[in-house]
């Protein structure tokens, strides 16, 4: 079943074109990394999607037009964890996990039973659930982004959509992050993330897709996409490509002679 359907997408920031016609689709099952350089346009796409951004061109999420679907309805569908870790009021980190269930609630009707059940859930898998009742202001980086995550998995979308979500994590941490997202697929989930550690994205994700300069540069399997070539190309990089426990290993070696 698509989740997510994008059609000749095309934005632009500051009178620059930032995405040029991009078309992709993404499904059930699918756990699919967003590739690139900077500048590729990867976040852009992200908020295109979710209406943040202005654009041209076609989005439906779930079968429906999202130009017809309101902000809530849009948040039943998609679940976003965006680059920034900002966490302005200090309130606990349960509170905070609890907020991913909000899409799903009446107007004025408080969690039940299920929505804590799903936020205690979701706390467990990011390992958050052992400091529930700190203020979510007074975490590490680390502890912010982990519980950030876990928000996101509790709004229990069909879809999610996180925006370098490994960022600021030890390699524990992101080894799991990557496990999480892989269950989720598995589970029946879609899921987005834009990556710029190439040999996480490498290992763990179903399938690639490399963008450059706005557009869609390669789009498969993670060995069909990450070819010698197209990181020289694309990255300007040369790089250790190669097998290690059942998986590919990517390791970027040096710049590439100009």
């Amino acid at each position: 079943m698509s989740l997510l359907s994008v059609n000749d997408l095309k934005v632009s920031l500051g009178g620059k074109p930032v995405l040029k016609g991009l078309s992709l689709d993404i499904s059930a099952g699918e756990f699919v990394g967003l590739i690139g350089p900077n500048g590729a346009g990867k976040s852009t796409l992200l908020r295109s999607v979710l209406g943040f951004v202005a654009h041209q061109g076609g989005v439906s999420i779930g079968g429906r037009d999202a130009s017809a679907m309101m902000a809530r309805e849009r948040a039943q569908q998609i679940a976003y964890l965006p680059q920034e870790r900002d966490i302005a009021w200090p309130v606990s980190v349960e509170m905070l996990v609890m907020l991913g269930r909000f899409p799903h609630l009446g107007a004025f009707a408080a969690p039940g039973e299920a929505d804590r059940a799903i936020a205690d859930a979701a706390m467990r898998r990011m390992e958050v659930d052992g400091f529930r009742d700190r203020p979510a202001t007074a975490l590490s980086g680390g502890e912010r982004a982990r519980v950030l995550i876990a928000r996101a998995l509790a709004q229990d979308a069909p879809l999610l959509l996180a925006d370098e979500p490994a960022a600021g994590l030890d390699p524990s941490h992101q080894i799991t992050l990557m496990r999480t997202f892989a269950a989720l697929a598995a589970e029946g989930h879609g899921v987005v993330a834009s990556m710029h550690d190439l040999g996480i994205a490498a290992r763990w994700c179903s399938r690639l897709i490399l963008l450059d300069q706005g557009i869609v540069v390669a789009d498969g399997a993670p060995r069909a996409v990450l070819t010698p070539e197209r990181l020289r190309a694309v990255y300007r990089i040369e790089a250790f490509v190669g097998e290690a426990g059942g998986g590919p290993v990517l390791l970027p070696l040096d710049i590439t002679a100009s």
